[in-house]
């Protein structure tokens, strides 16, 4: 969403944005290199540009031939320091997202939080021996210099259209693309065609060192609660409330229309910490929907739903997974990194 009335304040925080990158770039910053090597999945606007899923498809990947981490600052949590997820932890100790990768993976890899980035890789990396760490959403977090950096942005709202906050949804400005090595335009359209990925190649000028992906959002064929599935898995069936607490419900809300036309829609802010009167809301709003219904939700919403207990037999959630266009060469790209180090 572009707020124009606002640019005038955008020049005064690009300044200060584009200071402190300079600070970095001249080594006046010091910028803490890694001998393991380590991906960054970032991007350059406030959210929803997919970086979960993305995190999600390189730690399964990676973690098949490597010993892998994912260290994120565990946003939202209401702790502080360094954790490593274990069937302990919950959305209220380490964040949604790592308590989302731990609920669909458990310990085939390390997952770990920490907001202060290299403490936390030093530490990960070593007391689980880490062939390869993943950071969540570090691009901006220059204290930590990966080795390869996965820029997202969204298919709908790519970067090289946005303005910088407050005018736009931008960290910083457009300029920061150039330290990624890969740029993925994610959420893209089943049906996208060679002319438009060209116009978004031609739009984000790649420099000789990067590599332009696109990728769209593959839902799952099954529809989850706790230990199981909807019975029928037609949701056409059902009266739904949708509850979302994510920066971009749109992609999900058009899924579904192609399901249920019968869809009532709660919408909360991204990493919504859900109070008791939200769900006496929830409640209320369910109890209105006909005889045969249901409340579905994201991943990443469900690990904070379901601690409530008059939700839990009634909440289901719908996972999804990154499609990548040109998947081989993506694959090959990332495993060239990781045994180059």
């Amino acid at each position: 969403m572009k707020r124009w009335y606002l640019y005038p304040f955008s020049l005064g925080f690009q300044m200060v944005t584009g200071f402190r990158n300079t600070m970095y770039d001249l080594g006046i910053f010091k910028s803490t290199k890694f001998k393991t090597p380590i991906i960054n999945v970032g991007n350059l606007s406030v959210g929803g540009s997919g970086k979960s899923p993305m995190v999600m498809y390189l730690a399964k990947f990676l973690s098949k031939n490597y010993r892998t981490g994912v260290l994120s600052r565990g946003y939202g949590r209401l702790t502080k320091g360094y954790d490593v997820t274990n069937y302990d932890s919950n959305y209220k100790t380490v964040g949604d997202e790592a308590m989302q990768l731990f609920e669909r993976f458990k310990n085939r890899f390390v997952i770990a939080v920490s907001e202060q980035r290299v403490p936390g890789a030093k530490k990960v990396i070593s007391d689980m021996d880490l062939d390869v760490l993943i950071l969540d959403d570090a691009m901006q977090h220059r204290a930590i210099k990966p080795g390869f950096n996965i820029l997202m942005t969204d298919f709908n709202d790519p970067y090289f259209k946005d303005f910088i906050l407050p005018a736009g949804d931008l960290r910083e400005s457009r300029s920061g693309a150039r330290r990624a090595d890969v740029i993925m335009v994610s959420k893209c359209p089943d049906e996208l065609t060679e002319e438009k990925k060209q116009y978004y190649i031609s739009r984000i000028k790649p420099a000789s060192h990067q590599k332009v992906f696109f990728s769209s959002i593959g839902y799952d064929e099954n529809v989850y609660s706790k230990d199981k599935m909807l019975p029928d898995n037609n949701l056409n069936y059902y009266d739904i409330l949708l509850i979302t607490g994510i920066a971009n419900p749109k992609p999900l809300l058009n899924h579904l229309s192609k399901f249920s036309q019968r869809v009532k829609h709660l919408k909360f802010r991204d990493h919504h910490n859900f109070s008791e009167a939200d769900i006496k809301n929830i409640i209320a709003e369910y109890k209105k929907l006909g005889e045969y219904k249901l409340i579905l939700t994201t991943e990443k919403d469900y690990v904070r739903l379901k601690t409530f207990d008059y939700l839990r037999d009634l909440v289901y959630y719908w996972p999804i997974n990154v499609i990548i266009d040109k998947k081989e060469e993506f694959n090959q790209l990332i495993i060239n990194y990781v045994n180059k180090k």
